[in-house]
């Protein structure tokens, strides 16, 4: 593989220029970590990899350290089958998600992606507000967002569905795919070009690795029904991992993911609820919350039935949560003077 087949571009090289003249070092894409392991692809090939030291006890979170898909500085070592990565290059994007039971930790769950494909399943599973979830974090991370629905096979009406969620989505595109019978692979890999990335995000059993399956043209990654009870799925894959495809594409297959606790929301929050802002616009108060002020053109709109009252409930909650994120981190920084 040539680096510009990983997705290597003049903007990395002029980061990796700063550090090449600090020591024997040559860039690297991760793909694999486990376990703070890491497999890296580089010029030609591909080997295992460890933190240096330095960069280990010098990261001021764990946000700081590689992701799948971010681009390194590694050294190999000499006489050894493996590296150390000294540095991670500036990302361009990122997914993130708050860390599960850390307060005000990130997770970078994976980097320098072009398009981030939100999977959802047209079964029991189905969820639109989840999905709402799932795509202001993808317009977050700086890439572009699509939406995948699956297993058209399950569902009664296919099109009221997709109307339900191209209303929601506003103007992000919407594919009907069937991967398990190897229906629309392609309009999936038409937004993956040669050096182009993609991450596939969404809960367990809703198609991830079949459709990388699909499109790496083999089955080496497993895959297991989901339960028909629930509709729930069982996780199979238990990693991150960046996969060149024969196109000349990349993409990230990720652990299923059913909830996502935010990390950070600034104007990908307008995108997501353009219709509750543009409403928001006719308030009596400017920093109307849309909940017991009065005048409040929102909840007029809930009421006359132009706004749905769970997508004003769940701008609600998403409010809620990014207070409490901005509390909790307000608390973390805040140190007593004097000390």
């Amino acid at each position: 593989m040539r680096l510009d087949e990983l997705g290597w571009n003049e903007s990395f090289a002029r980061h990796f220029d700063a550090l090449a003249s600090k020591g024997d070092v040559e860039p690297a894409r991760v793909a694999i970590e486990f376990n703070h392991i890491y497999r890296v692809y580089v010029e030609g090939g591909e080997f295992d990899a460890t933190l240096s030291g330095r960069m280990k006890h010098q990261a001021a979170s764990r946000s700081e350290l590689p992701a799948v898909g971010d681009w390194v500085a590694v050294r190999k070592r000499p006489d050894e089958a493996q590296g150390a990565i000294v540095a991670v290059l500036p990302r361009r994007s990122r997914f993130s998600r708050k860390m599960a039971g850390n307060v005000t930790g990130e997770q970078v769950v994976a980097a320098n992606i072009d398009v981030v494909f939100s999977v959802m399943a047209l079964d029991a599973d189905f969820s639109v507000r989840r999905l709402e979830r799932y795509l202001l974090m993808a317009r977050e991370s700086g890439a572009d967002p699509v939406v995948l629905l699956t297993k058209p096979d399950v569902c009664d009406d296919v099109p009221a569905r997709v109307a339900e969620v191209e209303a929601m989505a506003s103007g992000v595109p919407v594919h009907v795919l069937s991967p398990k019978f190897n229906q629309g692979i392609d309009v999936v890999a038409a937004y993956l070009p040669p050096g182009r990335t993609g991450a596939l995000l969404g809960s367990s059993g809703v198609g991830k690795t079949t459709i990388i399956n699909r499109l790496a043209g083999d089955e080496a990654r497993k895959t297991r029904e989901v339960r028909g009870a629930d509709s729930k799925g069982r996780h199979t894959t238990t990693h991150r991992e960046l996969v060149v495809l024969p196109n000349g594409g990349l993409i990230i297959d990720t652990p299923g993911m059913r909830e996502l606790q935010l990390w950070e929301a600034g104007d990908a929050v307008q995108e997501t609820f353009e219709d509750v802002d543009a409403l928001a616009a006719n308030c009596h108060f400017t920093d109307c919350r849309h909940r017991d002020e009065p005048r409040c053109a929102v909840k007029a709109a809930v009421a006359g039935g132009t706004l749905l009252p769970d997508r004003l409930a769940s701008y609600r909650r998403l409010q809620d949560e990014l207070d409490l994120l901005r509390r909790n981190r307000r608390e973390r920084d805040w140190e007593p003077r004097g000390r």
